[in-house]
């Protein structure tokens, strides 16, 4: 069943409060703190339990700042059914909690026509996310189950922060390379909902502001921060639109991983606030 919540509108709300972090919720347990974990009455770890007491912590920590939280699906997929439980218990909490911030799926799905549907199904109407990340390869017509939901955000990659992205991306296609033929076909041909968005790696400044230049006021998702290198900054000067907007700088690990220490959540609060301060020092 349908939602009321609208993508964009969301999108916009965070834009006016100058929110442009994405929070990158990726649970790995190795990495959680030892004093979050939950155990059964056996002492056996209890995964759904573990997962999402994190993330509700970071959540309560950082939901005034974020422009969107973003969980990546195989990090919760890994764990079975303790993990989609996590993932949907994450989700909802964030929409009680932060109903104003918008949650982006980060699945990276895409199949013929028909499969999309059960993808589709299982995104926004299971787990109630209000995006997607996906991949173009097949298409509009394979896609269109997904860009027919208007109220959904429809996120296609374009040009990944991976250092081997160039290997197909990078090809040359009627004179272009192929991730600005991606940029050209999704901004002119599929977003008739005005839906859709791109993502487009930190660590190709370049390519940012070449896509950019093509997409006009679309939304950029850009990775590639922290971890991967990719320079803040230059990213932000690329990437923006003519209003300073039109973006989401995505942190992961630099965000919620800050501490392995019980004091976890105020680190993450912490990081997210000078990303925050950098990001609208630049736009």
């Amino acid at each position: 069943m349908k939602t009321s919540r609208h993508f964009r509108t969301l999108l916009e709300k965070q834009y006016s409060q100058g929110h442009f972090t994405c929070v990158g919720l990726d649970g790995e347990l190795n990495n959680i703190p030892s004093c979050v974990h939950q155990r059964n009455h056996q002492g056996v770890l209890d995964v759904a339990a573990t997962l999402f007491s994190f993330n509700r912590a970071i959540i309560e920590a950082t939901h005034d700042l974020a422009g969107a939280y973003k969980p990546n699906a195989a990090f919760y997929e890994a764990y079975g059914m303790e993990g989609l439980e996590a993932l949907q218990k994450t989700i909802s909490f964030i929409h009680e909690i932060a109903p104003q911030v918008p949650v982006i799926l980060d699945a990276k799905r895409a199949d013929i026509g028909n499969t999309n549907h059960g993808y589709v199904t299982a995104a926004f109407d299971f787990l109630k996310a209000d995006a997607i990340t996906l991949h173009p390869y097949l298409g509009q017509e394979a896609l269109q189950p997904f860009l027919n939901r208007a109220e959904k955000g429809i996120i296609v990659l374009c040009k990944t922060s991976n250092p081997g992205s160039g290997e197909f991306q990078n090809l040359i296609v009627e004179g272009e390379p192929l991730y600005l033929r991606v940029a050209r076909h999704v901004a002119h041909h599929w977003n008739g909902n005005q839906n859709c968005g791109l993502v487009v790696g930190a660590t190709y400044p370049e390519e940012l502001r070449a896509v950019r230049d093509i997409v006009g006021t679309m939304l950029l998702l850009i990775p590639g921060i922290g971890a991967q290198g990719g320079s803040l900054e230059k990213a932000v000067t690329a990437a923006k639109d003519g209003k300073g907007e039109g973006m989401l700088i995505s942190s992961s690990r630099a965000i919620i991983f800050a501490s392995p220490e019980k004091d976890f959540a105020e680190a993450a609060r912490k990081e997210l606030e000078k990303l925050h301060r950098l990001i609208n020092c630049y736009r």
